[in-house]
């Protein structure tokens, strides 16, 4: 990922984060990977969908190409490393952990949002 520009910086001192800019690398892999990343985020049911969502809502979506390309290079070297086909995560990969804290976190937004969640008896 490094020799192809795509993996993330990582520029830290005294607990401080300073600039997170990729490197500079092979431009024509790096730009090939990211026109692939913006085809595999078309898939709804893929990893890399859910991979984009969750760091588009936050990070924007150009890093999140990025950071979905950087992915589908490390999958493409174990691919090519292994011999093995590739199999997806799937969109609800993120999803699987936490599953309580999750619950809580959404019932939290729909009672700020004046939802009150019906009380269940045990």
């Amino acid at each position: 990922a490094s020799w192809a520009g795509l993996c993330p910086g990582d520029n830290e001192s005294a607990k401080k984060r300073k600039s997170g800019k990729t490197r500079k690398g092979n431009a024509l892999l790096r730009e090939t990977l990211v026109v692939s990343a913006h085809s595999a985020v078309k898939n709804k049911r893929s990893y890399f969908y859910a991979q984009f969502m969750r760091i588009s809502a936050h990070r924007g979506k150009k890093r999140a190409y990025v950071a979905v390309a950087h992915s589908m290079l490390i999958a493409i070297y174990h691919i090519l490393k292994d011999g093995v086909a590739f199999q997806d995560l799937g969109a609800d990969y993120y999803n699987q952990f936490n599953k309580e804290r999750k619950i809580h976190a959404y019932l939290k937004k729909l009672k700020a949002l004046g939802w009150e969640a019906p009380v269940v008896a045990s």
